[in-house]
């Protein structure tokens, strides 16, 4: 219900202190336009909010905020004979669930390249060390001898001021997003997203009845002083974004950006989320160091993925945020889930600290290269004029198509032959980028990406001799 939507925004803006006792409230119009909205909807939610003490009406000048009630005495629309729920949608999860024999739809590391056999030895060493581990639950901020690991490691990587109070572990990034949607949205409120961005994340959010206002990625970066302008206008919650070897496109914000964008946080009060799961698939040299050490006032915080490139049914991810945002954090995921499970926590913990970890690394991201360089190489054999920007990390390739070939029909025709891949519209908050696909070069072998990419190809070439033949107008 739009009306119920907009009765919550304004009085969770209320509670906020944002708008205080006798402020004026946002013209009908200007918060129509705001909204995407009807001026009538706006206008009966005003008079709705008038006629419960909410706010007032001073002639020729408005409604204003009225200092005789709570608002959180006046939530009229939570009635038991009122639905507030919000349809939920995966998209792409749904594109998960078609069978493939060329899944270029996942970002998943190929388990031949994971080191299973040196992990099953370490399994054993965890159950010999703790052997009543599966009897016990894990704290819900998340096993404190690994938070004090990675505390270690960060300290020492970065010269950061950390604690292990100010680390939580999730089952997942995924998960992690989730938790922080919970605790910073609330249904209207502008949320800034990269466009493109990871297509789980927009519905996450548009789940909590958020507004996604895109910001344009480039391989040069953000424009900081659009960002700027759309603080001001939008005064967002929140920033979500994938900035180093970002999905789906691989690109990565420069260091210089990095500095000047935390302290556009700061100044417009807006929370920094940075989702940071392919730090170390980096393939000519590493990265940029986190927004989260250039963070001296709790703006930032950091989602940091592990078990990606280790074990991904593990599932380990750690937050990194100031104590403001963490205890929240602890107290949604305790309702969450009551903890990440203790037997995942500890197997990754002394495997991440043992030698073997580095050099499965190491050979990991020389893998990994030799699958993108396949995978470029097919695309340029091709007699398509497709288009795309080499990844220097990361898992995907982000392919522009030329304008004579439908995404649609191109998704449809591969899935049809057993090939997935993302269609860039899910990855975009407008719902557009219908010339844009993500490939994944680290599930498949060497061998399955060529054949997948030369029949992609010919699927590609088919469609787009089709699209382009001229229409017969029937008789």
């Amino acid at each position: 219900m739009r009306s119920k939507q907009i009765y919550d925004y304004i009085l969770t803006n209320i509670e906020r202190g944002e708008w205080g006792a006798h402020d004026k409230l946002p013209s009908v119009r200007s918060l129509a336009a705001e909204l995407g909205v009807n001026r009538l909807t706006v206008f009966k939610v005003y008079k709705l909010l008038k006629q419960h003490g909410v706010t007032y009406v001073k002639e020729k000048s408005g409604y204003y905020v009225s200092p005789s009630k709570s608002a959180v005495e006046l939530d009229y629309f939570n009635s038991k004979n009122s639905s507030t729920a919000i349809q939920l949608t995966s998209n792409l999860s749904d594109i998960h669930r078609v069978a493939a024999n060329y899944k270029f739809s996942q970002a998943i590391i190929d388990p031949n390249l994971l080191p299973n056999l040196f992990l099953s030895e370490y399994v054993k060493k965890v159950f010999d060390k703790y052997p009543k581990l599966m009897g016990s639950y894990s704290t819900p901020q998340g096993d404190e001898e690994l938070r004090d690991v990675l505390c270690q490691y960060f300290m020492r990587q970065y010269r950061v001021d950390l604690t292990i109070d100010e680390i939580l572990i999730t089952t997942g990034a995924q998960q992690a997003i989730d938790l922080l949607a919970r605790i910073l949205i609330r249904p209207l409120d502008a949320i800034l997203v990269e466009r493109p961005t990871y297509s789980a994340a927009i519905d996450i959010f548009r789940g909590h009845g958020a507004r996604l206002i895109p910001v344009e990625f480039t391989p040069e970066g953000y424009d900081l002083e659009a960002i700027e302008k759309l603080m001001k206008q939008h005064r967002p919650r929140m920033f979500y974004m994938n900035p180093t070897f970002h999905n789906p496109t691989g690109y990565t914000l420069p260091p210089s950006q990095r500095k000047q964008l935390v302290e556009l946080a700061e100044r417009y009060r807006c929370m920094l989320v940075e989702d940071d799961a392919f730090h170390d698939i980096y393939f000519d040299e590493g990265p940029p160091q986190p927004l989260f050490m250039y963070d001296t006032y709790g703006w930032v915080v950091y989602l940091r993925s592990f078990s990606k490139y280790v074990a991904p049914g593990l599932r380990i991810c750690a937050v990194f945020a100031r104590k403001s945002m963490i205890d929240p954090l602890i107290t949604a995921k305790s309702l969450a889930d009551n903890g990440t499970p203790l037997v995942t926590q500890k197997i990754f913990l002394h495997y991440y600290q043992s030698e073997r970890m580095q050099q499965h690394l190491e050979k990991l991201r020389i893998a990994l290269q030799i699958r993108r360089d396949v995978m470029e190489e097919e695309l340029s054999a091709a007699p398509i004029d497709w288009r795309w920007t080499t990844p220097q990390g990361g898992l995907n390739i982000w392919l522009r198509l030329p304008s004579n070939i439908s995404c649609g029909a191109l998704l449809h025709n591969c899935f049809q032959q057993s090939i997935s891949f993302v269609p860039g519209h899910i990855c975009d908050p407008l719902n557009d980028m219908q010339s844009w696909i993500r490939l994944s070069y680290s599930l498949m072998n060497e061998i399955q990406i060529r054949e997948g990419i030369q029949q992609l190809a010919q699927i590609a070439q088919r469609v787009a001799i089709t699209d382009s033949q001229p229409m017969v107008n029937p008789k």
